[in-house]
């Protein structure tokens, strides 16, 4: 199968990521999903195992893990009226233990760490679809998902369907982690959902400031870091991360001193 440098449909790739991810993470801070999007990206776990024992691209299986845990969260929140946080607490865990069972030596590094050097044209180009899809619906649905967060009553006396609000939600939240795993790996890519957008609700004084704000801090973490992880030869996952978290901590002093 072919395959194209990150120079090419990588760095396109990255930067519709790094939008989706913005986007998405605005409304899971909103949401106070801000511990929920580390351990959902832990889901991904077995299914990179699994794809692994039968030999079928790991992303493929990780994605497949991925937007089934979405469903499941859906269907237990839903039934059970239990919060977000503790059924993906409790899918994490479960995912956590089967993962580390079926995957080991290098090819549970690459899964923690992402490699988007081996990224395939394939790969690229239903990533950029799956990118413009997760940014067309929040997009499409902020008024929705804004009433939604301000009252699910409110929500249903305006014909938005929550449930179904809630399902897409969560299937793009988990698109978006999955996008991303190729760059940051199972255990960083929650943080690119979480630090632009604690970054961006800091200064933003409404919504279309913090979307814009939060996709800003994203794409420029994702560059930045990329680009001095090509300089060190080194994986661009924990660069990215690092680039993102001393912006955090920067605007923490920052916004003290206004």
């Amino acid at each position: 199968m072919s395959t194209i440098t990150p120079e090419l449909g990588s760095l396109a790739l990255s930067v519709l990521m790094a939008v989706a991810a913005g986007l998405i993470g605005s409304f899971a801070v909103m949401r106070r999903m801000v511990l929920a999007a580390d351990p959902m990206s832990h889901i991904a776990l077995p299914g990179i195992g699994i794809a692994l024992i039968l030999g079928v691209n790991p992303f493929w299986g990780a994605l497949a893990l991925l937007l089934l845990g979405a469903v499941l969260i859906w269907a237990v929140e839903r039934r059970m009226r239990i919060a977000t946080e503790a059924v993906i607490g409790v899918t994490f865990a479960v995912a956590l233990a089967v993962g580390s069972i079926i995957t080991s030596g290098e090819e549970l590094i690459d899964a923690l760490l992402g490699t988007p050097a081996r990224l395939t044209l394939r790969e690229a180009a239903f990533g950029i679809a799956g990118a413009l899809i997760v940014i067309a619906f929040v997009l499409r649905e902020r008024n929705a998902l804004v009433v939604r967060l301000v009252s699910p009553e409110i929500a249903l006396t305006s014909a938005v369907d929550v449930a179904r609000l809630d399902l897409y939600f969560f299937l793009a939240f988990a698109l978006t982690i999955g996008l991303g795993l190729r760059f940051l790996g199972v255990l960083l890519m929650g943080s690119l959902i979480i630090i632009p957008a604690a970054i961006a609700r800091r200064f933003a004084r409404g919504l279309g400031t913090m979307l814009m704000l939060s996709v800003a801090v994203a794409v420029a973490c994702t560059v930045a870091g990329t680009y001095v992880a090509s300089l060190a030869g080194r994986p661009s996952g924990p660069f990215i991360v690092m680039v993102a978290g001393g912006l955090f901590f920067i605007s923490l002093v920052r916004r003290r001193e206004t």
